[in-house]
């Protein structure tokens, strides 16, 4: 599928690894919308990339679908998601006085990063089936789906038992979800980024930042989001990526702690 002329919808779009594929999407001529909880920052990212921000919770269907119609309006039916919102969060199954962690947290991010994540396909796909298959498009290509995960879906560190289970439940829900939607011409992948510079590690004090980057074979530095932004956006161009789950990561393979 061509970018140029497709709009886009970037989830989580106003910041980090989202906003690096707003971004990307926009410099190769997507008309993107930009949708975030964080509204005025997503205006901010939109009015520099000429895009539409739109204030979205993917975890609630209402929500969504008014993003939805408001990015549709402003520049027609999206063909591509970006799903790259999320949340992180750490806890040890049984703390260190010996209480077990509280199941509402395990519950909050798996809620946001794998059944928000599906709520937001599951209502973009229904519409993007809709839709007229491309004009000149690949075998009746109407879309295109990626996901964001981690490398924390293989690797889990401990104490991300509600992370890694998040992350890994989208990587096994890519190939069944490209089976099932092959049906309708559109396509969905995954990327599972490693160590990246986003604005929430670069808050870490900096030896910190040194030692983890330092950890990774090669080469031995954080990921760029413009990288996770680049490989988001091949994706799209790339007619035969489906059903693919993509490790972006220099090697990395994490520690236990």
């Amino acid at each position: 599928m061509k970018i140029e002329g497709q709009t886009a919808l970037v989830t989580g779009g106003a910041s980090g690894l989202g906003e690096a594929t707003a971004r990307e999407l926009a410099r190769l001529g997507a008309r993107v919308a930009v949708l975030d909880r964080n509204l005025a920052l997503a205006e901010k990212v939109a009015a520099e990339i000429k895009g539409i921000a739109c204030a979205c919770d993917i975890t609630d269907t209402a929500s969504v679908n008014a993003a939805l119609d408001q990015a549709a309006a402003a520049f027609g039916p999206a063909r591509i998601l970006m799903n790259v919102a999320g949340i992180g969060g750490a806890k040890r199954l049984v703390g260190r006085d010996g209480s077990p962690a509280p199941l509402e947290d395990f519950a909050r991010v798996v809620g946001v990063n794998l059944i928000g994540s599906y709520n937001m396909s599951r209502l973009f796909a229904a519409r993007c089936a809709a839709l007229e298959a491309l004009e000149g498009g690949d075998n009746g290509e109407r879309g295109v789906m990626v996901f964001t995960a981690s490398v924390a879906a293989f690797d889990g560190q401990i104490g991300q038992q509600a992370y890694s289970a998040s992350k890994g439940g989208l990587v096994g829900m890519t190939l069944p979800m490209a089976r099932d939607l092959a049906q309708h011409g559109i396509r969905v992948c995954t990327v599972a980024p490693g160590l990246f510079a986003t604005p929430l590690l670069l808050e870490l004090p900096e030896p910190v930042q040194q030692s983890l980057a330092a950890s990774i074979p090669f080469p031995p530095r954080l990921g760029k989001p413009s990288e996770f932004a680049e490989l988001a956006c091949h994706i799209v161009t790339n007619g035969h990526l489906n059903g693919e789950v993509i490790r972006l990561d220099g090697a990395l393979r994490m520690a236990p702690r």
